[in-house]
């Protein structure tokens, strides 16, 4: 059985993982609204936005203390839930470790060459190459980048933000909107997610959908406890995977009992690795019989925004497209 791709693995499949062809989970948490709320009991999207106000510091969302001590203006994303809010906010990164930007929906190809790129890739960037862009904040993932705090401490803010679930990441937006004095750009961006959500939510498919990642035969199932794009599709699917913890999996029998109508497939490439997921996964006879796979079902989405942007805008993306093939 494959072992439970942790949220890094999650955010870039940095190795191939071992194990059967078909299995995989989320990673572990403590669930989220949605869940602990309970079939039945879950609450309706709030299009109502609380009013943003701008802030020196605050306690964001996960209870991380942030006081860069001045309204950042200057900021280094090194991974793609910053991008995703700084363009909604209408800022440009100063620089970047993702290609979130690229994406048509947010700043195109040709744009996102004008911004700068930090090397040394997701996993390890350059703590050198980061500071000489003399950045007021730079804003990570938190279980990747956090060791990178005490070399940035003195130099500039670090701000480690750690995205489970919807809620998360618009909590995120808004701490970023009041720390950068956008508030309005914030509430905008807020009102426009959540009132495609509850849109999206007034009509859900009654197909089971799944959503699936990796980059080789071995791959994932992504979880709502602990994966912000999966945290949607219990309001707008019948989405019946659960977390099963760091040892837990799915077997092939278990996907191919649920009668999945709607397959979601992010292909997460890394190094000489190439072709689809979908493409590779095919070569299984038990692929096949995937109700969904057999009518043709299997979207290839781009991991970009489905994987690894997280927030409002890349999400409203996801809804546009998953509410299409859910039909």
């Amino acid at each position: 059985m494959l072992r439970a791709p942790s949220r890094f693995v999650r955010t870039w499949l940095t190795a191939a993982v071992v194990g059967s062809v078909l299995a995989g989970c989320g990673s572990p948490s403590g669930g989220t609204a949605d869940e602990k709320a309970g079939p039945g009991a879950r609450a309706a999207v709030a299009v109502t936005v609380e009013p943003i106000e701008a802030a020196t510091e605050l306690t964001d969302v996960n209870g991380f203390r942030i006081a860069p001590g001045k309204k950042p203006e200057r900021i280094v994303c090194l991974f793609a839930l910053c991008d995703d809010i700084l363009t909604e906010l209408g800022i440009v990164p100063t620089a970047t470790n993702s290609s979130l930007l690229a994406h048509p929906g947010f700043l195109g190809e040709e744009r996102a060459k004008e911004v700068p790129v930090v090397p040394g890739g997701f996993i390890a960037p350059e703590v050198e190459a980061i500071l000489s862009h003399e950045p007021d904040l730079v804003i990570g993932l938190g279980d990747t980048h956090g060791k990178l705090a005490p070399a940035l401490k003195g130099a500039t803010t670090f701000w480690p933000m750690q995205p489970e679930t919807w809620e998360d990441s618009v909590g995120y937006l808004r701490d970023t909107a009041a720390l950068t004095g956008r508030t309005d750009r914030g509430e905008k961006a807020e009102k426009t997610f959540r009132t495609k959500l509850a849109a999206a939510e007034k009509t859900p498919s009654d197909k089971t959908a799944l959503i699936v990642y990796g980059n080789d035969e071995n791959f994932g199932v992504a979880t709502p406890e602990g994966d912000v794009t999966a945290s949607l599709f219990p309001r707008i699917a019948h989405y019946p995977w659960k977390s099963r913890g760091v040892e837990g999996s799915y077997s092939l029998e278990e996907i191919l009992a649920q009668d999945v109508d709607v397959l979601f497939v992010e292909t997460m490439s890394f190094g000489d690795a190439d072709g689809r997921l979908s493409e590779k996964l095919a070569k299984n006879p038990l692929w096949s019989k995937i109700p969904a796979v057999g009518s043709g079902d299997v979207h290839e989405v781009d991991p970009e925004a489905w994987a690894k942007g997280r927030g409002t805008r890349s999400l409203g993306i996801v809804l546009d497209e998953a509410t299409a093939a859910l039909r």
